[in-house]
Formats: structure tokens, C-alpha cells, sequence
């Protein structure tokens, strides 16, 4: 009987020590557990949610394109794992899914959210930005209003889930008459062409929002400021740890610490103010009626000598608006406005003959990308070299000696630009080598030409959607949900 108690006893010990043993290892393997940012290295694929926008991320005519698209790609590198991208999305839906685990950042051009900090984690903010009451500047019924009361009865919508509607919501408490509609179906550039064609009176949208989208929609314009800024940053849920959201401040601070962040801004933002209401539409007018004469001899002096077709268009426009006998005080001739050494350096026999021109100006503009340090990189270096092309390479290179004696980077056109006006000053040009120029004229010679290419990409793009039947031409107001919110009583 003694016997039958031992082992029994024995047993349980036995038993007590296996089920420490197995607590013990399960402890051991939740310690083991890697965190969020080696679990992302391990999988090899950064997950980022985003919105298909201008501003965002949106298949352009060289791939895909976008700032959000730009900065994700970079901390895919960054991290040395695989890019996956999923742009179907809505704000609140991008919320939700991040709150599922379904991926790990939301890359859309969101504005820090006080409401939503407790549950999840923002990023170092890339872009401040500000809420703008935009108007149709040719609407004689509703015109440009003062103040929110001006608004009082009109058709005024916001995108649901934004710091805009939110801040509305407050600032009703002053203007309880105030009503608009929100929507999570549409993005700001809807809102804005339904301004465009009189489907709205009004929308708020962000600054950004409208910066990007001004030359397309020409009748739309800013009527005032709502009070305050947006910071737009990228947002994580909140995991076991913080190491990826530690891993992102790094990011942000070398992007922001290398002038990366500026260039980037620059590139997206930094052409929009140049060209005004009349020169857009003139533009387009040029483009319907005077580019299809010359459409074939750009596209085929692009390919031959490597170019985007758009963008030596765009030259040429700036150069004589597509005139084949323009001329200039100075002598230069044609539609690429071309001298005549480098009309004779370029093989072109006679300066006014259009497909001469194009041809000369085009293999100009290939030599003097080529010429650019290798160290300048493209964007920059094509920048650069249409400057050159403007107001000369040496006076350029001028421009980039003085550049690096202020401590700025001479590889970087958001750099040169802004130095290239010193040329036109005594102080300054009379310790160059090619002393003085216009420097100005350069700096508004490839913001415009810039803008000019913009445009030009977006009208191809609709064209060939309008071919392919992609686009409907029925008014938007008539296919998407809003949500009415009433003025207070």
C-alpha cells in the first residue's frame, strides 16, 4: 500500500514538473517572439495602405508615382525588404484596417488626428498644410465668399473623416446657421472639378490639395483660410512595441537631415505658382489647336534621342508657343528659338523649318543633360540642363560655384534656383567667370516649362481614358452618397 502511495506521489510530482517545464519553455518562446520590425525584415514585405490622388500614389505615364508612393519606396529600401502597395482604400477605411493587423502603415497623406492618438501612432509629420475654402471664380451666382456665413444655404462639401470636417464641426459652434455635406466615396480633386462644373458651390480642401490640381481645373480658386494648419504623417497601430514607429523617426530625420524631404516636396509642389488663370488657358487652347500640328516631330525627336516627348513640348511652348517662325530682340529663331552656332553646331540647316527645329533643339537638350556632372541626378540634372539651355551652361555653372560657397548643394536644382537671380547682381557677378546674367529668367523658364509638362500629362492621360471609354461624363453629384450636416438649432 506504502508502495502504491509513493509512486502515485511520484506521478504527480512528476506531472507538477512537466506542466512548470511547459510554462517555463512557452515563456521562453513568447520572450523569443521577434518584434514588429524583425518580423517585417524576416517576411521581407513593408505593407502600406494608401489612396489613389495626385497627391498620393496614381499610375503617371512613367509607372507609379506619387509623394506618399516616393517616401514608401524609400523606407522599403531603407528596411531592404519588398514594397507592397494596396491604394483601394478610403480614410476610414484605412483606419480600420490598420486596426485588424491588415497592414503596417497607412501612407495617404493623413493629418494627425487627436481624436484617433490613444489607438494608434503617427510618424514625424513630412508636410504642413492649410484648410482652404476654394469657389468657381466664374459663377455669377455664388461668388467669392468672405466668411463661412457667406455660405449659409449654398452647396458646401468636405471629405468625411478629414481634419477639415472636423474642424468645421467646431467651428459651427460660432456659425450654427452652417450646413455642408461629407462624403468617403470621393477625394479632394473630385471635389474640386465638381467645384470646376458648378455641381458645388464651395469645398474645403487642403492646400496641397488644391496647389497640385490648380492648372488643371482653372476656374476654381482660393476664397480664404480656415483657421490653423494639418500635419500630414504616416500612421501605425499600436503593437506589442515601438520599433517600427522608432524606425520611422530615424527615416524622417535622415530625409530631413540630407534636404531629401525638401527636393521631394519641391518636386510635387515646388512649379504650381508660376503660371496664372490666362496663361493655363491659353496653354490648353495651344494644346488643342497648334500641338497636333507638331505632336509627331516632338514624339519622334524624343525617341531618337531619348527625351519625354511631353517635356520637349513643353520647351518648345516656352520657348515660342509653338510659333516656327518666332524670333526673338536677340536673334535666336524658330520654334525651339535656337542661335545660329548652335543651330549650326545641332545640323539644323534652316532654323524655321518646324521638324528642323524640334530635331536640333532636341539633340541641344540630350547633349546638355549628358554634359551635367555625373554627380547631378535626375531629376535635377534635367532641371539643371534646361536652365543651361536658357541662359547658358557657364552662367550655370556660375550659378552652382556660388551655390556651394553658401553651404547649399550644387547637385540640387532647388539649390542653384535659388541662387541663379545672384547673377544679376554686381556683387556678385563680378567675381564669376562668365559675369552677368538674367538669372531670374531660368528659375521661371523650368517652373513654367514644368508646369507646362504637368498639364500635358494630364490632358494625355484623359485623352486616353475618354478613348478607352474609362470616363463618364455624369455629374458626380449624381452618383456618390453624401451625408447631410445640419446647421445647429
Amino acid at each position: 500500500m506504502q508502495q502504491t502511495r509513493f509512486t502515485y506521489s511520484s506521478f504527480l510530482c512528476l506531472a507538477v514538473l512537466l506542466l512548470v517545464a511547459m510554462l517555463l519553455s512557452a515563456c521562453k518562446k513568447e520572450e523569443k517572439r521577434p518584434s514588429v520590425l524583425e518580423e517585417i525584415k524576416q517576411q521581407g514585405v513593408l505593407k502600406i495602405l494608401t489612396r489613389n490622388t495626385p497627391m498620393t500614389y496614381y499610375e503617371g505615364a512613367d509607372g507609379p508615382a506619387g509623394m506618399e508612393y516616393e517616401l514608401a519606396t524609400l523606407f522599403a529600401e531603407h528596411l531592404g525588404v519588398k514594397l507592397e502597395i494596396d491604394s483601394n482604400h478610403d480614410i476610414k477605411e484605412i483606419y480600420q484596417s490598420l486596426s485588424r493587423g491588415e497592414a503596417h502603415i497607412g501612407a495617404a497623406g493623413l493629418e494627425i488626428s487627436l481624436s484617433k492618438i490613444h489607438d494608434f501612432l503617427y510618424a514625424p509629420e513630412y508636410m504642413q498644410v492649410e484648410p482652404i475654402v476654394i469657389y468657381n471664380r466664374r459663377n455669377t451666382e455664388h461668388q467669392k465668399p468672405k466668411s463661412l456665413d457667406d455660405m449659409v444655404g449654398s452647396q458646401l462639401a468636405v471629405i468625411a473623416g478629414t481634419e477639415s470636417a472636423r474642424l468645421l464641426r467646431e467651428l459651427q459652434s460660432q456659425h450654427p446657421k452652417l450646413s455642408w455635406k461629407e462624403t468617403a466615396d470621393l477625394e479632394a480633386t473630385d471635389l474640386i472639378r465638381m467645384v470646376q462644373e458648378e455641381e458645388l458651390d464651395y469645398a474645403v480642401v487642403n492646400s496641397n490639395e488644391l496647389d497640385i490640381n490648380l492648372a488643371y481645373f482653372t476656374k476654381v480658386k482660393e476664397a480664404f483660410k480656415l483657421p490653423g494648419n494639418h500635419k500630414l504623417a504616416w500612421v501605425m497601430p499600436k503593437q506589442r512595441d515601438y520599433t517600427l514607429y522608432q524606425e520611422t523617426k530615424k527615416f524622417f530625420a535622415k530625409l530631413a537631415e540630407e534636404g531629401q524631404l525638401e527636393q521631394m516636396q519641391d518636386r510635387y509642389y515646388g512649379h504650381k505658382e508660376e503660371l496664372n488663370y490666362v496663361g493655363v488657358q491659353l496653354f490648353l487652347r495651344h494644346v488643342r489647336n497648334r500641338l497636333p500640328k507638331y505632336e509627331r516631330h516632338f514624339r519622334g525627336a524624343a525617341k531618337k534621342y531619348d527625351l519625354d516627348w511631353k517635356l520637349l513640348a513643353a520647351v518648345g511652348y516656352q520657348e515660342s508657343h509653338w510659333r516656327p517662325h518666332a524670333k526673338s530682340p536677340t536673334g535666336v529663331r524658330g520654334l525651339m528659338m535656337l542661335t545660329r552656332n548652335t543651330s549650326k553646331e545641332m545640323g539644323v540647316t534652316n532654323r524655321l523649318d518646324a521638324k528642323q527645329s524640334i530635331y536640333g533643339g532636341a539633340r541641344y537638350l540630350a547633349k546638355l543633360i549628358r554634359r551635367m556632372p555625373e554627380r547631378i541626378q535626375e531629376p535635377d540634372r534635367t532641371w539643371m540642363a534646361m536652365a543651361s539651355y536658357n541662359v547658358g551652361f557657364g552662367h550655370l555653372e556660375d550659378a552652382r560655384i556660388i551655390t556651394e560657397h553658401m553651404k547649399k548643394d550644387p547637385t540640387k536644382w532647388i539649390d542653384v534656383r535659388e541662387h541663379l537671380p545672384l547673377l544679376q547682381k554686381r556683387d556678385w557677378y563680378k567675381h564669376t567667370k562668365y559675369g552677368f546674367a538674367r538669372g531670374q529668367e531660368p528659375v521661371t523658364y523650368v517652373q513654367n516649362i514644368r508646369q507646362y509638362y504637368d498639364i500635358l500629362s494630364w490632358y494625355d492621360t484623359r485623352l486616353q481614358q475618354l478613348a478607352q471609354n474609362r470616363v463618364t461624363e455624369q455629374p458626380i453629384s449624381q452618383s456618390v452618397s453624401f451625408s447631410i450636416v445640419p446647421p445647429v438649432l
